[in-house]
């Protein structure tokens, strides 16, 4: 499992963006991929990585 803090998150989108060493460049996620209240930035997590076409994603993502 990877670990990270939210760089960005959208509230009316629902969607954010990871800042991760175990990556080469941001983590997408969507709070579809999270649950419960909205993250901040910030927020350490951790999660999954897997490959998307539009680049990695975050999934079973977890509060710390």
């Amino acid at each position: 499992m990877a670990n990270g803090k939210v760089d960005f998150f959208n509230d009316t989108g629902g969607y954010g963006f990871i800042d991760t060493e175990d990556a080469d460049e941001d983590v997408f996620f969507h709070m579809e991929d999270v649950g419960g209240e909205d993250l901040t930035e910030g927020t350490e997590i951790d999660f999954d990585i897997e490959d998307a076409p539009k680049g990695p994603r975050a999934t079973n993502v977890v509060r710390n």
